[in-house]
């Protein structure tokens, strides 16, 4: 939003409201207080625990020159590659499970099916 022109404070109100998670909310609104007030960025973020301490480093590093949009950037990305490994190691974990108990579940129908027919063959 910063790289578009919306103002600071503006950013990050509605980085807030668009947060979805109460904790992370307080957190940003707190540091929109401490800017409106004239503190850095990364300070108030550095007191909350919310924030990873490598957002905070970068926070600071793209106030210290001038390149938060970049920087930030940079952070996302770095985040949404991690969660889309986070996923496809979810995703290769579940996927044998799954199988066995589709099989177990598919063999279990089976027997369902035969062993009615195997007793009545039996029976005659």
């Amino acid at each position: 939003m910063l790289k578009s022109g919306v103002p600071m404070l503006a950013s990050l109100d509605i980085v807030a409201s668009t947060a979805g998670n109460g904790v992370v909310e307080e957190a940003i609104l707190a540091s929109r207080e401490a800017v409106r007030q004239g503190e850095s960025l990364a300070t108030p973020l550095s007191e909350s625990t919310v924030f990873p301490p490598m957002v905070v480093r970068m926070t600071s590093v793209g106030e210290r020159t001038g390149a938060l949009e970049a920087l930030m950037e940079k952070v996302a990305d770095f985040y949404d590659e991690q969660v889309d490994t986070a996923v496809d190691s979810l995703t290769s974990v579940i996927e044998p499970v799954l199988i066995c108990v589709m099989g177990v579940l598919v063999g279990a129908i089976a027997i369902a099916i035969f062993l009615p027919i195997l007793s009545l063959q039996q029976n005659i």
